[in-house]
């Protein structure tokens, strides 16, 4: 099969069947666009059945030369792997010839975090300061940062949620996760309150769109909205570099596993697929302890 086609073909299956989230859809066409035109220009392959490891590592390396980083490389590598397992799947080539490609070693970064009284002071304010005022912005503000904090969605779950998706009564949420997984995420007493305020000022400003969150027009929130929205208030609490909805994210996480939650449970709540993905949590938690241990009298 001619290159182009076979890639074409794999950005559908992964869009449309797998229901990849947007952004991952832009890493895997970017990758897999740098990888076509340095193999065609270089090598004047132009069926993917012709492409062999030799290609593939002369393609790294020229990465390497350009300046990426381990973890760069390794996400490249795993791009290219999960195209070759779906070209084997639908008989486009025989040979995987990532079997013979090695990934470079990537160190684990521990996920950033706002502490605890950080997050106390956004929501509370300050004697002579409060974050949030009481305008319909600052109403759905407060909520939006409210349920990232208190649920750990990611910024397309919350971005997409409907007014039909909030249970009042078992104070739960609604959410779709990656590939339209479907989970329910208990909420707080103090978020639903929020809901119920801010469904009042949208019926006074007339809005009737399904929802949950929408802006000054009333139409539904875009992404990035939601990125600066997020960066704006947790610039005024911590002076981490990342302030980003994923941030509040490894917040949540965290905190709950500081105050003792079961990891499995926050897996669950998350929408981890695997626990070695909610592990990388526990290594803040010990990190933790070993503030902790450093006031021993007898350290």
């Amino acid at each position: 099969m001619i290159f182009s086609s076979a890639i074409v073909q794999y950005l559908q299956y992964v869009e449309f069947e797998r229901k990849q989230a947007k952004l991952t859809l832009i890493n895997y066409k970017v990758d897999l666009t740098q990888f076509e035109n340095y193999i065609t220009s270089i090598y004047k392959i132009e069926k993917i059945d012709q492409i062999n490891h030799y290609h593939i590592k002369s393609w790294l390396v020229h990465q390497i030369n350009e300046g990426l980083k381990n973890r760069s490389i390794a996400r490249k590598i795993s791009t290219l792997k999960s195209l070759y397992n779906f070209l084997l799947r639908e008989q486009i080539v025989t040979i995987n010839p990532l079997n013979k490609v090695t990934a470079p070693k990537v160190e684990k970064r521990l996920p950033e975090f706002v502490e605890q009284n950080a997050m106390e002071i956004l929501f509370n304010g300050t004697n002579n300061d409060a974050y949030f005022d009481q305008t319909f912005e600052g109403l759905r503000d407060r909520l939006m940062l409210n349920l990232f904090y208190a649920t750990g969605i990611r910024l397309s779950e919350l971005q997409y949620l409907i007014n039909d998706y909030v249970d009042f009564y078992k104070k739960q949420i609604k959410v779709l996760g990656k590939r339209n997984k479907e989970r329910i995420i208990p909420i707080t007493n103090e978020a639903i309150e929020l809901i119920k305020q801010y469904n009042k000022q949208k019926i006074a400003y007339g809005f009737t769109n399904n929802y949950l969150l929408l802006t000054i027009k009333g139409e539904p929130l875009y992404a990035k909205l939601i990125y600066n929205t997020v960066k704006k208030y947790l610039s005024k609490v911590t002076t981490l570099s990342k302030r980003s909805p994923h941030i509040l994210r490894h917040t949540y996480a965290t905190h709950l596993l500081n105050q003792g939650a079961d990891l499995n449970a926050i897996k669950e709540l998350l929408g981890h697929s695997s626990l070695a993905a909610t592990q990388v949590y526990t290594h803040n938690s010990i990190q933790q302890l070993k503030e902790v241990y450093k006031k021993h009298p007898r350290k």
